[in-house]
């Protein structure tokens, strides 16, 4: 019996390993007004992520802000999406994203750029693992706004293997260049 004790509190271990980051975008205390003076709540905004593709995002509210950490934490886990990365570092295509008023402009980036982004927008980037990017927000400064039209974005984000796939073609002809096109027809 101990030792099924033993072997259940090891799985468990495993399971809590930090496989996920997670970052704090906003925190934003709100009040109601009572009989006897103010209430106060809080709103937690956490984009969580592998720094391998995956990204999510959630919040969370309570009385306490560490609960409301958690609760945002958790429903991040829940939401993730996963997206295709160039070299495990930067965008394959150019995309926009819009939720609401706000408007994301995202871009690929050469090696060494890094990460131009405004603030939650830079935390879905260092969640999701990408090094290069270039990014514009348009619109909305709301950071609920920011994030759901970064993640939205995200989501349009296609590989050419995903292309490939959905064509019925080999990825070698996806990312043929156009110069090598007219050639081939010449030569048939």
């Amino acid at each position: 019996m101990a030792r099924e004790g033993q072997q259940r509190g090891r799985g468990r271990e495993r399971e809590e390993a930090p496989e996920f980051a997670d970052r704090l975008v906003a925190i934003n205390r709100v009040s109601k007004t009572v009989k006897g003076g103010k209430r106060f709540g809080f709103a937690a905004l956490v984009v969580v992520g592998d720094q391998k593709g995956r990204v999510g995002f959630g919040k969370g509210k309570a009385k306490e802000v560490p609960e409301a950490i958690r609760k945002a934490t958790e429903q991040a886990k829940r939401q993730m999406i996963r997206v295709p990365l160039r070299e495990g570092r930067t965008l394959h295509h150019d995309m926009e994203g819009r939720h609401g008023a706000g408007k994301v402009v995202m871009r690929a980036a050469p090696e060494g750029t890094g990460i131009i982004a405004g603030g939650p927008m830079r935390a879905v980037f260092e969640m999701l693992g990408i090094k290069d990017v270039v990014s514009k927000s348009l619109g909305s400064q709301n950071p609920y706004n920011m994030i759901r039209a970064t993640i939205n974005g995200l989501q349009k984000e296609t590989s050419p293997r995903m292309v490939a796939q959905r064509r019925g073609k080999k990825v070698a002809d996806i990312l043929r260049r156009g110069d090598e096109a007219p050639a081939e027809a010449a030569q048939a």
